[in-house]
């Protein structure tokens, strides 16, 4: 097996790619397989924006996407994917209708409008350009965490937010990863401190290595939210190279928001807009047994993990009142 780097692209067929704009305070990442993913997802915050969320139930006649697109810019953000279906296009891509291609690229976003970033774009937003940027930017090799790509202009409860991502083998040789924009409107985590929800499943000091509290106090566990609601929404992916059914991958995505609940607290309110992606490549047949639940369970550690990662990885926006980072406090 090839050396892994704790990223989504430790899956073999899977690139990804930034647009990141400081300025903006804002960006776009794509998740783009080499070839076309068994894919499903599902939503569990209250109020999700998204494109083609709809065809990954596994009711649903399209089996496979070519590419998961994850942005900022709430509803205008949405134009992000047909910037990525752009490059798709160019490349030949896409399911076959009739004599066209159709490139199938689901695209979820998050409320990052109100971070102090300059918003004032003109007629058009900057969309489906960062879209374009972050398709052709897209490689198979390690790629930045933090403030950056979709996790650009990111927050939480009680510190700057960002992009993270972790990876995994399973017993079977499987491996899973996840990718996630952390922009909760929950605090991942806890009380004041530096300690992280997920800190149980850290490795090798991906996150701080600051282990969790000897104890937790009533305002360890009281609600933390950010000072203004509507501002939230957690979005990611969980991908695997093992061979699954549409209806296996929307398993797998519902256990990634298993992760998104020990990461988070609180997770999947009225005003998040919690959305998990799940595809499988399909490189590495499934055999019988339980290695389908340890996948599973995998995914769920995975996204915990990256979102700790992004929160840990994060840099405060260079805007005046920026929400200020975990490092800036803690590192």
């Amino acid at each position: 097996m090839a050396q892994l780097h704790n990223l989504l692209t430790d899956v073999a067929g899977v690139r990804v790619g930034h647009a990141t704009d400081l300025a903006l305070g804002s960006g776009v990442t794509a998740i783009v397989f080499d070839q076309p993913a068994v894919a499903s997802g599902s939503v569990l915050g209250g109020a999700p924006g998204g494109r083609d969320t709809d065809l990954l139930n596994p009711a649903m006649t399209v089996e496979t996407v070519d590419a998961f697109v994850l942005s900022g810019g709430s509803a205008f953000g949405l134009d992000a994917a047909g910037g990525v279906q752009a490059g798709l296009r160019e490349q030949g891509r896409g399911l076959q209708v009739g004599t066209t291609r159709v490139p199938i690229v689901p695209q979820a976003i998050l409320m990052d409008l109100l971070n102090g970033g300059n918003k004032d774009w003109g007629r058009h937003s900057p969309y489906r350009d960062m879209g374009y940027a972050a398709f052709t930017a897209a490689d198979d090799t390690a790629f930045s965490l933090g403030t950056v790509g979709a996790g650009t202009g990111a927050t939480t409860a009680t510190f700057k937010g960002g992009l993270g991502s972790a990876s995994a083998v399973a017993s079977g040789g499987y491996v899973v990863a996840a990718l996630v924009a952390v922009n909760a409107l929950g605090s991942a985590t806890v009380g004041d401190g530096p300690h992280f929800w997920a800190a149980p499943f850290e490795q090798a000091g991906e996150f701080g290595n600051k282990g969790i509290p000897s104890g937790f106090s009533a305002s360890d566990t009281a609600m933390r939210l950010k000072g203004v609601t509507l501002t939230a929404t957690t979005i990611g992916a969980v991908v695997t190279d093992a061979t699954l059914s549409k209806a296996q991958a929307h398993r797998m995505s519902i256990l990634a928001h298993d992760g998104l609940a020990r990461a988070v607290l609180p997770a999947h309110l009225s005003s998040d807009g919690d959305t998990m992606f799940a595809a499988a490549t399909g490189l590495k047949p499934l055999e019988a047994g339980a290695h389908f639940a340890e996948i599973c369970h995998l995914a769920s550690i995975v996204m915990a993990r990256a979102i700790a990662r992004g929160i840990y990885e994060a840099t405060a926006l260079p805007v005046a009142g920026a929400q200020p980072a975990w490092r800036d406090r803690f590192a």
